[in-house]
């Protein structure tokens, strides 16, 4: 399953799921993608379907191993990842390097384990106001899913997961 970035930073008001989905359409990709968010109506570990969680490795654009399955990024350590094996934008660039996300950390809105916070998640992703929190996660921590609260007016890099594996007809 592939683990891509939206092509521009995001504040807290986003609709992600949507973005995702069109730029996945854009970059060529037949799978659906959805937000690697917790919503009001799904906590971020269930976005991947069942059948998926276990037997497919997240990789990145190039197909490079971020995590071994799903369900490792929410065994608690917070989703620690490699840090060498970059993570790309749905127009092939790195998140890590790039100058178009100047500040280097992802929204989530979850716990380390995945589950909505519904206190630090922009309103469900409705809202940019100052005064709003949102949970996110310095990449420099080397983990998807540290536990840092912004203000929901940061533009900040949204990271989309493929969550229907389409496998080659041609196969």
């Amino acid at each position: 399953l592939h683990l891509v970035a939206l092509n521009l930073p995001s504040s807290g008001d986003m609709r992600a799921d949507f973005q995702c989905f069109q730029q996945a359409q854009l970059a060529g990709l037949m799978s659906t993608y959805r937000a690697f968010l917790s919503s009001h109506l799904q906590d971020l570990a269930t976005v991947v379907r069942k059948t998926d969680r276990y037997h497919l490795p997240i990789v990145n654009l190039k197909g490079e191993t971020l995590f071994n399955n799903w369900e490792s990024i929410f065994n608690g350590n917070g989703g620690q990842f490699n840090i060498h094996v970059p993570i790309y934008s749905f127009d092939g660039r790195n998140i890590m390097t790039d100058p178009s996300w100047p500040q280097k950390v992802i929204w989530h809105g979850s716990t380390a384990n995945g589950i909505r916070l519904v206190s630090n998640y922009c309103e469900a992703w409705h809202t940019a106001d100052t005064g709003a929190m949102g949970q996110a996660s310095p990449l420099k921590t080397g983990k998807l899913l540290d536990q840092k609260v912004f203000s929901c007016s940061n533009q900040f890099i949204v990271l989309c997961i493929e969550n229907s594996f389409v496998s080659d007809p041609q196969g």
